[in-house]
């Protein structure tokens, strides 16, 4: 399974007021890569629900903080999964600067439950999807 990359331009709504984005703004930021990784796969989170009564949902992350992005800075995450089970994955996430791809600014190592959409309890990933997934 290969890095999965993101672009994010920080925007002054992601900012705090000393003009560095806000920390759980960092969150957000590493959920759109997870997103897109996926739609890029072909598999949009609305179809998931609908054809295979599937959603994903976080269970655990853990987040390190090393420099600040700060307004208008041109970032880049990079997602790979690093774990895949019958009813999760585990993905580790770095955020860098578009400008310099060798010092994170922020790392995340993140696990993603499946869960069905109707009880809200874990369930197997459909074999279509984790085969998405594993091709990359």
């Amino acid at each position: 399974m290969g890095s999965f990359q993101w672009p994010v331009r920080v925007y002054y709504e992601d900012t705090d007021s000393g003009g560095v984005v806000y920390y759980a703004n960092y969150l957000k930021f590493f959920e759109r890569a997870r997103t897109e990784m996926l739609r890029s796969k072909g598999l949009e989170q609305d179809f998931l629900r609908s054809k295979h009564n599937i959603m994903f949902a976080v269970a655990d992350v853990h987040i390190q903080y090393h420099r600040p992005a700060r307004f208008n800075d041109a970032l880049v995450v990079v997602s790979d999964v690093v774990q895949l089970k019958k009813a999760g994955m585990s993905f580790h996430q770095v955020i860098y600067l578009q400008s310099n791809l060798e010092t994170p600014l922020c790392t995340a190592d993140v696990k993603i439950a499946c869960i069905d959409e109707a009880s809200f309890r874990p369930t197997r990933i459909p074999e279509v999807v984790l085969q998405e997934v594993k091709d990359e």
